[in-house]
């Protein structure tokens, strides 16, 4: 069974012999120049599982899909047509975390001694939600067993290398096009993650830029000002500031300006079986009208003087 789509129902689907690691989709013909300075991502909605992880598993076809940003691929699937190069990943997040940094990998998971390089000491791997993962996100245990090195260093090096390489590429050339370029990494959050902060109310969606410094304040004050017209209720930087993608490509001096939105799941999916609902549509026919909005935006005041 190849990739499923929205409307299919819950699995872990099989991964066909040779799945490429992630999806990109340009605005325009390879080798031509993109029309606008957007690229978007979309890291954690990859729903392939190999046989070697699920071989591994302690989990079930229904809990170890906990962690996906279930069909955030399928919610801007249209933004090509409306001028935004687009990567999505194709394995899992549970399989490889393409928002981490490549070796950010937790010693206790391994039976043989990690290089020092990959003894990363951060608060994701504390929590078991490294570039492996040793939990889905409802702290189940994921593996039976202890991994290998080897099998880690397969991972990056047939995904999150690729992915990154790729996505470094789709950068490189919206920055000659335009002398800049904006990258939005898209993810979805937990209902109940939309709550944090004292909130009255939850949130719909979070804006993170790293409390400013993944991107020039004219971007994350623009698509608030958007999410806000089209009746969202959206945050700032709590509680998800933006993850390694947002903090690895955000450089405005550099001339890419990146911004990580997070989406409260509740808008669109059913999170007991991981299945759209009702508003999905609507959530698309919204993300979509950002996107046309973003893309005929005038950027002049990011681009380097």
């Amino acid at each position: 069974m190849g990739m499923m789509n929205a409307w299919e129902p819950i699995a872990a689907p099989e991964t066909p012999a040779r799945a490429e690691p992630f999806v990109v989709q340009r605005a325009a013909r390879e080798g031509e120049p993109p029309p606008t300075p957007l690229v978007f991502a979309s890291p954690h909605s990859g729903r392939l599982y190999p046989d070697d992880m699920m071989q591994a598993t302690t989990l079930d076809a229904v809990a170890i899909r906990r962690s996906e940003d279930a069909f955030v691929d399928d919610l801007i699937a249209g933004a090509p047509k409306l001028g935004a190069a687009v990567i999505t990943a194709q394995f899992a997040r549970a399989y490889i975390d393409l928002n981490r940094d490549a070796f950010e990998l937790d010693p206790g998971m391994f039976a043989d001694e990690l290089p020092e390089f990959a003894r990363a000491r951060t608060a994701r791997v504390a929590a078991g939600l490294g570039a492996i993962a040793r939990v889905v996100s409802e702290g189940q245990e994921i593996y039976a067993r202890k991994l290998t090195f080897a099998e880690a260093r397969a991972r990056i090096e047939g995904a999150h290398r690729p992915y990154h390489a790729a996505l470094t590429r789709l950068i490189a050339e919206a920055q000659a096009a335009h002398g800049f370029a904006i990258l939005i990494d898209w993810h979805s959050m937990p209902a109940a993650a939309a709550k944090a902060g004292g909130r009255d109310k939850p949130c719909d969606i979070v804006l993170g830029d790293r409390f400013g410094a993944a991107c020039a304040g004219l971007l994350t004050a623009r698509v608030e000002r958007e999410l806000e017209a089209l009746g969202y209720r959206v945050a700032r930087n709590t509680p998800y500031a933006g993850g390694y993608t947002t903090e690895h490509y955000g450089r405005p001096a550099r001339r890419t300006h990146a911004l990580q939105i997070e989406i409260n799941r509740a808008l669109y999916l059913d999170e007991a079986n991981l299945s759209p609902t009702a508003g999905f549509e609507r959530l698309k026919g919204r993300l979509e009208a950002l996107t046309r909005t973003l893309a005929a935006a005038d950027w002049s005041g990011m681009r380097p003087g």
